[in-house]
């Protein structure tokens, strides 16, 4: 399904999509998180999406916020929006994924920042869920916008990076009350760099970490076979997802491993069928040394 035409003069906004789309069904299948985290994801999406209109704020208070913490490369953002993706399934309704980017806001003019968020939360996004579908809005890198107070001091930072942070508040409790069929997904790389006000409204935090050794297996096998249906040594490959969990490699860097395998020998990088799992643990012996080279 094609993107939507974002309306010019509408700051912040990068991406309007009507989703479920096929093309956006491996951001949820091919990102490989415990089974368990996936069903609270899905089971928080479906509930807000489907019943938080109907709740009383008191009896059982939701902002209609879900944080992804974890370091780069895990996941986040792609899980979010296949999140979104499956959720639209599930409810059986089209939803509007809308993608913000945080970096757009900040400004070297004394209250242009607050001002600009305060546009996005109390006029952009209401405009948006006046259109009547489930709306999931991402807030990539939430650090960037609402950035800790305490971790700012007044002396180093503009008073407007703290009048930012306090329209994001303002913001998220406004989009709460005002447009319940709305349901925030934000992704931050440094969780101790987002406010503590911003996180205690947060209906779910999940941590999204480095990827075990099962995961890592999984991960692999899934990009490899990206290239070859060939058979695949299982021990060579149980000791490099081992190597690779205890090194921390997230799973960005995971499948990369493999783009390294193809890269490093000419010969695969014209027929990568003929790849195996000791190409790829040539790469990351190869990455491994020279990370320990560069220290």
């Amino acid at each position: 399904m094609p993107a939507i035409v974002i309306p010019p003069g509408v700051e912040g906004i990068v991406g309007l999509r009507e989703l479920p789309d096929e093309a956006w069904d491996d951001r949820w299948d091919r990102i490989f998180v415990s089974e368990a985290m996936k069903d609270r994801l899905r089971n928080y999406m479906v509930f807000s999406l489907r019943h938080r209109h109907r709740l009383r704020e008191v009896a059982l208070p939701m902002h209609g916020l879900l944080v992804l913490s974890g370091p780069p490369g895990t996941g986040k953002t792609t899980l979010a929006g296949g999140l979104a993706n499956r959720a639209a399934r599930e409810i059986g309704s089209p939803i509007l994924f809308v993608d913000i980017n945080p970096h757009a806001f900040p400004s070297q003019l004394l209250g242009e920042s607050q001002r600009s968020v305060a546009r996005l939360f109390e006029r952009t996004l209401p405009d948006l869920a006046q259109r009547g579908l489930p709306t999931v809005v991402l807030l990539d890198e939430v650090e960037a916008l609402a950035v800790s107070r305490t971790g700012a001091s007044l002396e180093t930072n503009p008073v407007d990076v703290h009048r930012a942070t306090d329209a994001v508040l303002a913001g998220v409790d406004h989009v709460a009350r005002a447009c319940p069929n709305v349901t925030f997904v934000a992704t931050t790389n440094h969780r101790a760099g987002v406010d503590g006000a911003f996180l205690s409204r947060a209906d779910l935090i999940e941590e999204v970490g480095f990827p075990g050794a099962d995961a890592v297996r999984t991960i692999l096998v899934d990009t490899i076979r990206e290239l070859t249906d060939a058979p695949l040594d299982e021990p060579e490959l149980a000791v490099l997802a081992e190597a690779c969990a205890a090194s921390q490699i997230d799973a960005r860097q995971v499948r990369k491993l493999v783009l390294r395998a193809v890269c490093d020998r000419r010969e695969l990088a014209l027929d990568p069928t003929a790849i195996r799992i000791a190409d790829v643990e040539a790469a990351f012996r190869a990455e491994r040394d020279a990370l320990e080279a560069a220290v």
